[in-house]
C-alpha cells in the first residue's frame, strides 16, 4: 500500500487556483521531492496533506487514512519540519523533545528511550542539555528533525529543511535526512529551492508550476529529457570536416559549431569520447582542449518553468557552462 495517495487535490482562494487537480502517490520508504518557483503551490500542497488547510476539492490518503475523514489519525502518523524555526530556544534540546513527546502522549519510560534514540540519529546526544539559544543553525535544524521523528511517524514532511544554512551545514543535513530515510524506512516529502539538494536526496521529483504537476520522474529521468551530455571542443583544423563526420554517429544528438569550437551533444560521454578523438585523428585534425557538461536539474527546471533559481552569479567559466546549458535547451 502506498504511503500517500493524492487524488485530484485542489485548493482555491477566491478566484485564484493555488493547486489545480494534482494526483500522485508516494511509496513506503520513498523520498519524494516537490520543486517549483515561488508561488507554484508547493507549500499549499504540504499544508493540505498535513491537515493544516482544507482542500477545495479532491482527497488524499496518508498512512492509510483519508484526509477528509480521519485528519486526527493522519496527524498521529506524520512528522512535520516547517520552513520557519519553531523551537523553544529557552529550553534545552532534551527539554524540547520531552515537551513534544508529551504532546503525543508517549509514556515516561518510552519517552526517555525515544529521546535518546532520536538524539543519536541526528548527532546531538552530547548537546542535549545545552540551551537551544546556544545552538548553531545546523544544530537547530537537526533538533527539529529529531522532534519530527519522536513519535515514529510513517510519513515525514520537510518544507525547505536547509533554507538559509551555509553549504557545509546543508550538506551535513542532507546526510542526516538520507540516513534516517534508509534506516527507518520513513516516507519523506521534501520541498526545496535547491536543485542540488533535490538531485542528491530524492528518489522521484514532481515539478510544480501554476498549481499543476508539469513533470514527475526520477532525477536522472528528468535530466535525460534534455539533449544529453555536452562536450565542447577547441579544434585545430577544419571544424566543418569533423562536424560532418560526427553527425554520422548514431550516439551524437546534435552538433553546434562556433568558430574554432564545436559543441557536441551526445549519449554516453564516457563510452564515446575516445571515438571523437579517433575521428579527429583520422581526419588529421587536432583537439587542443575539451570541456564537459552534463544537464542538471536546474536545466530541466528552466526548460519546464521558464524560471531559474541560483544563489549567485558565477565567473566566466560558469557563464560558459550556462551558454552550453542553454544550447541544450533549444
Amino acid at each position: 500500500m502506498s504511503a500517500i495517495i493524492v487524488k485530484e487535490l485542489t485548493k482555491k482562494f477566491g478566484d485564484f487556483t493555488a493547486v489545480d487537480r494534482i494526483s500522485f502517490s508516494v511509496e513506503p520508504g520513498e523520498l519524494f521531492g516537490l520543486l517549483g518557483p515561488n508561488g507554484a503551490g508547493k507549500t499549499t500542497i504540504i499544508n493540505m496533506l498535513t491537515t493544516l488547510l482544507l482542500p477545495t476539492a479532491g482527497d488524499a490518503e496518508i498512512a492509510g487514512y483519508g484526509l477528509r475523514k480521519d485528519p486526527d489519525k493522519i496527524r498521529n502518523n506524520i512528522g512535520i519540519i516547517f520552513q520557519d524555526p519553531s523551537l523553544d530556544i529557552g529550553l534545552t534540546g532534551r527539554e524540547n523533545l520531552e515537551f513534544h513527546a508529551m504532546m503525543y502522549n508517549i509514556g515516561s519510560e518510552k519517552r526517555k528511550k525515544r529521546i535518546t534514540e532520536v538524539l543519536d540519529v541526528v548527532g546531538l546526544a552530547d548537546k542535549a542539555d545545552i540551551l537551544v539559544e546556544n545552538y548553531s543553525g545546523g544544530m537547530k535544524r537537526r533538533l527539529e528533525i529529531a522532534r519530527g521523528l519522536i513519535h515514529y511517524p510513517k510519513v515525514l514532511f520537510l518544507d525547505e529543511p536547509t533554507l538559509g544554512l551555509d553549504a557545509q551545514t546543508r550538506r551535513s543535513i542532507w546526510e542526516y535526512i538520507r540516513n534516517l530515510n534508509r534506516n527507518y524506512g520513513t516516507s519523506v516529502i521534501l520541498t526545496t529551492h535547491y536543485m542540488e539538494e533535490a538531485d542528491f536526496l530524492c528518489d522521484r521529483i514532481a515539478i510544480i508550476d501554476h498549481g499543476k504537476i508539469i513533470a514527475l520522474d526520477t532525477p536522472s529521468g528528468l535530466k535525460n529529457r534534455l539533449r544529453g551530455d555536452c562536450v565542447s571542443l577547441t579544434i585545430e583544423g577544419r571544424v566543418d570536416d569533423i562536424a560532418s563526420a560526427l553527425r554520422e554517429k548514431e550516439w551524437v544528438k546534435e552538433i553546434a559549431p562556433g568558430g574554432k569550437t564545436l559543441d557536441v551533444f551526445l549519449l554516453d560521454y564516457e563510452k564515446n569520447i575516445p571515438e571523437i578523438f579517433q575521428t579527429a585523428g583520422n581526419l588529421g585534425i587536432g583537439i587542443s582542449s575539451i570541456n564537459f557538461s552534463k544537464p542538471s536539474l536546474e536545466d530541466v527546471f528552466l526548460r519546464l518553468t521558464g524560471s531559474i533559481i541560483r544563489e549567485q552569479e558565477g565567473s566566466r567559466k560558469a557563464a560558459r557552462r550556462e551558454r552550453m546549458r542553454r544550447r541544450m535547451l533549444r
